[in-house]
């Protein structure tokens, strides 16, 4: 063969390679993805039922609250109250609620005020006592119309017991004995004495008595 027609021969298959080549390289080019769907967003569940609201909590219905009962503590304090102002009174010749005087009141004055006495009891020797039950008053009086004992019998000391006014002003300076009476003997200062007349029969005090021992020579104690 000619030299000219191998070259021309040569060429013709180089092109063909070429061509082949080209086509080859075609197919193997990528198709683009198809853009993703767009993402759905999910409905949201319907429930036709409403649901009852919660439940409101109660408000709690304060009550009030009972005032407290006296305690025993308030109870002993109220009465070492009292007979203290007993012995107070008594150092004056006095006791609470009269206002006439052992040793220095008279009998007279007592009359002008509150009138004659419901009665009067000879005690002996001049001594008498005078009873006016409206004031819960019994008052001794000597010869010379001053009076030397001054008692009281006020509801009010009644509930009195001897252990309550031991534990108030201590141990009597002296105790005597008068039928089912015991008479226990404080000292409230050197002019006078205070009395708690307790029957035995009740165990609390019956009536009390500040009395001037100087003005009474010879009368009986209680």
């Amino acid at each position: 063969m000619k030299p000219q027609i191998k070259a021309l021969a040569y060429s013709m298959m180089l092109a063909g390679v070429l061509t082949l080549a080209a086509c080859n390289s075609d197919s193997k080019t990528a198709t683009p993805d198809a853009p993703a769907p767009a993402a759905t967003t999910p409905a949201a569940p319907t429930n036709n039922t409403t649901p009852s609201p919660a439940p409101t909590a109660a408000s709690p219905t304060t009550a009030t609250a009972p005032s407290p009962a006296p305690t025993a503590a308030a109870g002993s304090e109220d009465t070492s109250k009292q007979l203290k102002e007993l012995l107070n009174q008594a150092k004056q010749g006095k006791i609470p609620g009269i206002k006439y005087a052992a040793h220095t009141a008279l009998i007279d004055e007592v009359e002008k005020d509150w009138g004659k006495a419901d009665k009067q009891d000879s005690a002996g020797k001049g001594f008498v006592y005078a009873t006016y039950s409206k004031k819960n008053a019994v008052l001794g009086f000597n010869k010379g119309m001053l009076i030397f004992d001054v008692r009281s019998n006020d509801p009010s000391l009644h509930k009195l017991t001897l252990q309550q006014i031991e534990q108030t002003l201590g141990k009597p300076a002296d105790i005597k004995l008068n039928g089912d009476d015991t008479i226990y003997i404080f000292k409230a200062n050197d002019q006078f004495q205070l009395k708690f007349i307790i029957p035995k029969s009740t165990g609390q005090v019956d009536h009390i008595s500040v009395f001037s021992p100087q003005d009474s020579v010879n009368l009986m104690a209680g």
